[in-house]
């Protein structure tokens, strides 16, 4: 069972709480490689995290000048806000110095938190991002053996397999200007040939929507009649595949893979195969949004795979359009068995905060959502930092002005975070009631997918075809389904109304009754549904009855109620329960 940490370094350790748009790394902050110390690892290993995925390690492009450390400096052009996208690489073989108490010593300060990881039984995830690197892309870190991206591109035409870049032969790239950007610059950018854009935007004239700082790599695909040319290899396969293995050769767990449907798939089934055949354990994690080729990614050997366009989607449009709970149901049926696959969360850098006023603003209303994405498979789960202390992400920092988000672009804090980083202790001291109960939440939920068998190892029943409308139950606003495993049963059932409770019978039918062994015997017939969350709340029942007077439940606004079902054992202690 994986429980994934999506940790950003630039916002995770920020001490400094100003927020001044477009501000500078010293009047912002930023975080560091070492402020993620030891306390704040084995604090997240307490939470139920098992994976840490650090975001935006490698060097990306961005307006701080290290140039007395040999690092090319960024046209501003060049460089969304003033940290610049993570997405937008500038060495894929370097560490960020932005990252680094001592830039100088980088790799150092990169290796020393890796190993602290490891230390305590965590892995670590890095972003590979195989699509567009940033528009100065020039490596310093590279070894004597690989050359740089386009060096030996035939620049006068548009397409050639063996060119790592596309061209727009004979254009000028005309960049776009952000209004709101304070800084200045002598003259334009210049780049001619203009090379084509990473969201494949073949055009010199990239709007202030598109990937305007990146440019797309080729890796043999020709745009003008969809071929692919595998033979011989192109180049640009050969250098991804030594980028994948230098970073696992450092002892690299697993790569989360960014827009991985943007690159030939016959790319994936290659490489992937190589690296595995030398690292096997490594996971592949696509970000990938069409639903059409997932079956073919896992196929080509990716472990797992985003469930965005699916469950988090139709969890967004519960709660913040209305939607009824009860379509849940259509996301696993959609998927074709291949729910296990699927990495699932509310919550990534590309998403508005739960807690934001763009998504629901109050965390707690979004937990159902939350237990429901956690749940209902035995896949990945993720969350992002901050989330579990309830950050609002409020307010703008520069160009990603205030959109629910952490800035993905701009030097920024998390301020609700900053709560639990408690001057480097990484403890609850300085949390608020609220922050306690909420990271207690995550607590429980991470936790139960580690150490529950009907989660961690168990079957998934859906509830819902047994429980409609014209019964003593709300499918608009409670969704319910059993995860099974030999003895182990539990009962999930969520109430998404934020401001209603609900009083309901549940029905268990015949066929789940024997899938989960829920077994009357002659010597114990009655049976005890004993909220986990909740160890007051029980409630008896008879097997027998399951399918006519069900279990009788009251769920409060937004609550998750996980129960255990199990026999009442012998000498049970009948206090709260009702006589059998």
């Amino acid at each position: 069972m994986i429980n994934i940490y999506q940790l950003f370094p630039r916002l995770f350790g920020n001490t400094v709480n100003t927020q001044i748009p477009f501000g500078t790394i010293e009047e912002n902050g930023c975080g560091k490689l070492n402020e993620i110390n030891r306390a704040a690892i084995i604090s997240l290993k307490k939470l139920g995290i098992t994976h840490i995925w650090l975001t935006g390690i490698l060097r990306h492009a961005c307006l701080t000048d290290y140039s007395q450390y040999d690092i090319p400096t960024s046209h501003p052009q060049t460089v969304k806000g003033r940290a610049g996208s993570p997405y937008a690489i500038n060495d894929y073989y370097d560490i960020d110095p932005d990252l680094a108490t001592d830039p100088a010593r980088r790799f150092d300060e990169f290796h020393a938190l890796t190993d602290r990881i490891h230390d305590q039984g965590l892995k670590v995830l890095i972003d590979f991002v195989p699509n567009h690197v940033a528009r100065q892309y020039q490596s310093v870190a590279k070894p004597n053996t690989a050359s740089d991206f386009g060096n030996q591109d035939i620049t006068h035409q548009s397409f050639n397999p063996a060119n790592n870049f596309y061209y727009l032969p004979d254009q000028v790239l005309k960049l776009p200007i952000d209004q709101n950007a304070p800084f200045k610059f002598e003259k334009p950018y210049e780049e001619f040939p203009a090379k084509v854009t990473g969201n494949d935007c073949f055009s010199a004239t990239p709007g202030i929507t598109d990937w305007y700082e990146t440019v797309k790599l080729n890796y043999g695909k020709n745009y003008d009649n969809h071929t692919l040319h595998q033979d011989p290899i192109p180049d640009t396969w050969n250098k991804m595949y030594e980028i994948l293995h230098f970073w696992a050769s450092k002892g690299v767990d697993g790569f989360r893979v960014d827009m991985a449907a943007m690159v030939p798939l016959p790319f994936w089934d290659w490489v992937i195969r190589k690296i595995k055949a030398q690292y096997p354990a490594i996971l592949f994690i696509a970000e990938i949004y069409e639903a059409h080729l997932y079956q073919q990614f896992i196929a080509a050997g990716f472990d797992f795979l985003y469930d965005k366009v699916g469950l988090y989607n139709r969890l967004e449009d519960i709660i913040r359009h209305g939607h009824p709970a009860e379509s849940i149901g259509i996301c696993w049926k959609m998927l074709n068995g291949l729910d296990d696959y699927m990495l699932r969360f509310m919550e990534n850098h590309d998403e508005p905060r739960l807690a934001s006023a763009n998504f629901v603003g109050d965390p707690f209303k979004a937990l159902p959502a939350v237990a429901a994405s956690a749940l209902m498979h035995k896949g990945p789960f993720l969350i992002y930092n901050g989330q579990e202390s309830g950050e609002e992400a409020s307010g703008s920092a520069g160009f990603s002005g205030d959109d629910g988000r952490s800035s993905l672009f701009d030097y920024s804090h998390m301020p609700q975070h900053q709560n639990w980083m408690n001057n480097g202790s990484f403890n609850e001291y300085s949390l608020t009631p609220a922050q306690k109960e909420l990271r207690d939440f995550y607590h429980q939920i991470l936790n139960l997918r580690l150490e529950n068998k009907a989660v961690s190892q168990g079957s998934f029943y859906d509830l819902m075809w047994a429980n409609p409308w014209y019964t003593n139950f709300d499918p608009k606003h409670i969704y319910a389904f059993l995860r099974y495993f030999e003895d182990e049963i539990l009962l999930v059932i969520l109430n998404f109304h934020t401001s209603e409770s609900r009083n309901l019978n549940l029905n268990i039918p015949e066929d789940a009754q024997k899938l989960a062994s829920i077994i009357s015997t002659t010597t114990r017939k009655c049976w005890i549904a004993e909220n986990l969350f909740d160890r007051a709340d029980k409630q008896t029942f008879y097997p027998e009855k399951l399918t006519t007077e069900g279990i009788w439940l009251h769920l409060e606004p937004s609550q998750c109620a996980i129960y255990k079902l199990q026999p009442i054992p012998k000498n049970y202690d009948h206090a709260n329960t009702e006589n059998c």
